[in-house]
């Protein structure tokens, strides 16, 4: 069991959450690089099929922790620094590339670092009471912190993106809603047990496809249409030499659903 954040199996689901409640889930160095070693380790589980990272005590996250996170950091040189914010975006690379839906459960504070790893996940899930914030300026840093310049446009828009990246702003759970940032929201009560209940239900289908699907997700962003075609192309045909592709071919022709094993 992991030290530093709280972990715990539905199934074959993981939920994962920060484990300080009472000032809202700050991460500190210590989280970021268990969370990081973590998501590393997880694409080669093959027990874990889907991630929920979900809140803890009606809020997400708090972002990196003043006293244990900020105040060090005014104190470091640049070598140092180099290597802390090397290894908050490499905790977003292990996200991507981790070979699992993640789904991220927001409630109440989703700011700083916390937003990241919100926007790192493949879906997400908010109530009204989510307040999501890219609150680097608000602090003397740029809006560029790990991966947010290049992903969030994707997400929700160049426009509404830079108002975030540049005002510090929090972004409405409604604003979420409407701009794509979360795929639909719901009461805070129901957040959890749905946000499981999505990833078990991904779960069911062809997971290795699941995780050829997030591969080409992030691959193709830097391809050309050419490029991401054959890449697909490439993909699929290796899909297809899968059993779950098989048993699909086999329900159908039986008119029966078919049972997913994930190879």
């Amino acid at each position: 069991m992991p030290e530093h954040f709280n972990l715990r199996r539905e199934g074959t689901v993981a939920v994962v959450s920060l484990d300080r409640p009472d000032r809202k889930n700050p991460l500190t160095f210590d989280s970021y690089a268990a969370l990081r070693d973590w998501f590393r380790e997880l694409h080669y589980d093959d027990d874990v099929t889907a991630v929920v990272f979900a809140s803890n005590g009606g809020n997400f996250s708090s972002g990196g922790d003043v006293h244990d996170i900020i105040g060090p950091l005014v104190a470091m040189e640049m070598k140092e620094l180099l290597r802390f914010t090397r290894m908050t975006g490499d905790l977003v690379k292990a996200m991507l590339n981790c070979g699992k839906p993640v789904i991220a459960a927001v409630d109440g504070i989703c700011v700083g670092a916390g937003a990241i790893i919100a926007m790192a996940s493949d879906l997400r899930i908010g109530t009204p009471e989510a307040k999501t914030a890219f609150l680097f300026t608000r602090v003397g840093l740029a809006g560029c912190d790990m991966g947010a310049c290049a992903m969030l446009p994707r997400i929700i828009g160049q426009g509404r993106a830079n108002e975030l990246l540049y005002t510090g702003r929090a972004m409405t759970a409604d604003e979420g809603e409407r701009w794509g940032f979360f795929n639909r929201l719901v009461a805070a009560a129901d957040l959890e047990a749905d946000a499981i209940a999505w990833a078990q239900k991904i779960s069911e289908g062809p997971n290795f496809a699941h995780m050829m699907t997030k591969t080409m997700l992030q691959q193709e962003w830097s391809m050309t249409l050419d490029q991401a075609i054959e890449a697909e192309a490439q993909a699929q045909a290796i899909c297809m030499q899968t059993e779950d592709f098989r048993r699909a071919y086999e329900a159908f022709v039986a008119k029966e659903k078919p049972v997913f094993k994930g190879d």
